[in-house]
């Protein structure tokens, strides 16, 4: 079958996320000429608006901090959380690949830094083979300059923080301290140092996922790999119209006209999930209320949709990085996780009622209110009385506003124009929003947030016995040495302490996700496969255009970047190493 194309390359990469720009080194650091197209005017993809977490048990900077988790217990604890769900084969691939991929990064460019401190628990730490010392792996702060004119292309987070003001992974823990220790005080100081920088010398530093994704587009700079921004692919191109077709190629637009791109060797797809196809999600989880996303606002799905048309099989669609969050009346969406580790408080659902550990991780956490909204719905089997759990509701009382960071609030006396709210009040553009209640007694709060007042009073009676006592005999909070780590260190369950004097108030969770992760199926060489398991010759696919290693659990902080990274790497590999001219040494 004779074709005509516009444009040769040996490696074509839709996407310009973390996996793909990995894809995109590794591909041309064998010797293969690589071409990366994004469809949106920005680079950077969900990985950019990420926390910049790279999940790499036996990374070389972890070895070199004298930890070396042992392969067959890592295997053994993603075994044991994915139930199943996820091929040996593949897990495999990401244990051993994983520390591969970044001692080549490391070796392939001097952009690349990566530093490991022990302290941020796997998500199931006290599982064979979890670690409560943590594998995650992040990139230091970078000054956003020296991209020179890239610097405008990178894609920004949604919620931009004051000029001047960035958090390394360590601040945000000991910034969530500023009442409890002078630790937590030093970095309110450095923050404020930071930002008296930005305007005095105009420093534009950025840490976590926009300096991990700065540092990957200098790489791809120095390497002279090209980036086309603003360049959609339209439809995946096969050599054959019957269903053994292998992918050729790829029509990309570009400058208004559709170019017909040749892949001599292979295609990568890290174009990314379908975080705000609101129609495809609910046709496949039809409990979603609204677009509560965090992902890439390009995140649509064309790349697992052209992966479907070329053959391909799909796995996880219903499933999603979830996070549980705020969502203010003018649609910006707040996470909320230190204030589920909080001492003084406990969630509730629709009947006032707890219904999980409120520091578990944030899928755990977000599946419970899937299963309680499924129930509400109609699907419960069992015959009990459901309740609405989307949305729910975290109860704290005035204390805690005062002690600890709430929902943006900082706990320090009021400061005139301060970029966050502080004082002791609770803003009144939170009572005004609705999305915060606060009331003099519980039962003057249930009535504001419709539960059963009786139920309410039973819940916080009862959690604050528990308190007292110093254990969460019902959900086991403060058990889990992940519990702990945005709890209170100066108390002696750092997730457990009785609610004290009114006011109460009330904060509203919704279901919100960090993107998509289901989509095209992949073998343990991130091939994408058919229904029948055979391979699609010629694509590939990583991040969260394919079905995650992860299955529908999370390992640990970084476990969406990891995987795609990793995969991207691994694809680039095996094209090199599977086609007629791999007889070239890799270099960096």
């Amino acid at each position: 079958m004779t074709q005509s194309f516009d444009h040769f390359v040996d490696v074509l990469v839709i996407g310009s996320g973390a996996g793909g720009m990995t894809a995109a080194l590794r591909a041309d650091a064998s010797g293969m000429d690589t071409l990366i197209v994004e469809k949106s005017p920005k680079f950077g993809g969900s990985s950019a608006l990420s926390g910049g977490g790279i999940w790499v048990p036996g990374a070389p900077s972890q070895r070199k901090g004298g930890y070396s988790p042992d392969p067959a217990g890592v295997f053994e604890y993603l075994k044991t959380i994915t139930g199943g769900l996820v091929s040996d084969e593949r897990l495999r691939a990401y244990v051993d690949t994983a520390p591969e991929m970044m001692e080549f990064l490391e070796k392939s460019s001097s952009w690349f830094e990566f530093v490991w401190k022990p302290g941020y628990a796997d998500y199931y730490p006290e599982l064979p083979g979890g670690s409560a010392r943590g594998s995650t792996i992040n990139v230091p702060e970078i000054d956003l300059r020296k991209l020179g004119d890239e610097e405008q292309n990178l894609l920004a987070p949604l919620a931009l923080a004051p000029k001047g003001i960035w958090f390394a992974p360590k601040d945000l823990r000991l910034f969530y301290q500023v009442r409890q220790n002078w630790r937590g005080k030093a970095v309110l100081l450095k923050l404020i140092w930071r930002m008296f920088r930005a305007r005095v010398f105009g420093d534009r530093m950025a840490a976590i996922g926009q300096s991990l994704m700065a540092r990957m587009r200098l790489a791809l700079k120095e390497k002279g790999i090209p980036l086309w921004l603003s360049a959609p692919m339209i439809e995946l191109i096969t050599d054959s119209d019957g269903a053994e077709g292998r992918v050729v190629g790829a029509v990309v637009e570009r400058d208004g006209k559709l170019l017909r791109v040749a892949a001599r060797r292979g295609v990568v797809v890290a174009s990314g999930g379908f975080d705000h196809d609101m129609v495809w999600r609910r046709e496949h989880l039809p409990l979603l209320e609204k677009d509560w996303s965090f992902g890439n606002p390009a995140a649509t799905g064309d790349g697992i949709r052209a992966g479907e048309k070329v053959g391909a099989a799909t796995d996880l669609l219903d499933e999603a990085w979830w996070f549980p969050a705020m969502c203010w009346p003018d649609g910006r969406l707040q996470f909320m996780l230190n204030e589920r580790m909080m001492p003084a408080q406990f969630v509730v659902n629709g009947a006032g009622q707890r219904f999980i550990n409120e520091a578990a991780p944030y899928m755990d956490f977000a599946h419970a209110m899937i299963e309680g909204q499924r129930a509400f719905l109609g699907e419960r089997r069992d015959g009990e009385k459901a309740v609405r759990h989307i949305p729910c509701w975290l109860v704290t009382d005035i204390a805690s506003f005062h002690r600890y960071v709430v929902g943006g609030h900082l706990p320090i006396p009021k400061v005139p124009f301060a970029p966050v709210p502080t004082g002791r009040k609770i803003p009144q553009a939170w009572l005004d929003s609705g999305i915060v209640k606060s009331a003099d007694s519980f039962g003057e709060l249930a009535a504001k947030i419709g539960v059963p007042a009786d139920e309410l009073q039973r819940t916080a009676s009862r959690f604050n016995e528990l308190a007292r006592k110093g254990h969460d005999d019902d959900f086991n909070r403060g058990d889990s040495a992940y519990d702990n780590y945005y709890g209170d260190p100066t108390l002696a369950n750092p997730n457990l302490a009785p609610l004290g004097k009114a006011p109460y108030m009330a904060f509203q969770i919704i279901l919100g996700d960090l993107g998509t992760s289901g989509g095209l199926r992949t073998d343990e060489h991130a091939r994408v496969l058919r229904e029948d398991g055979t391979v699609i010759g010629g694509l590939y696919a990583t991040g969260n255009a394919s079905a995650a290693v992860m299955g529908r659990s999370y390992a640990g902080a970084g476990a969406t970047i990891g995987p795609a990274m990793t995969f991207g790497y691994v694809a680039a590999r095996h094209i090199f190493d599977n086609s007629p001219q791999s007889n070239r040494e890799v270099t960096a």
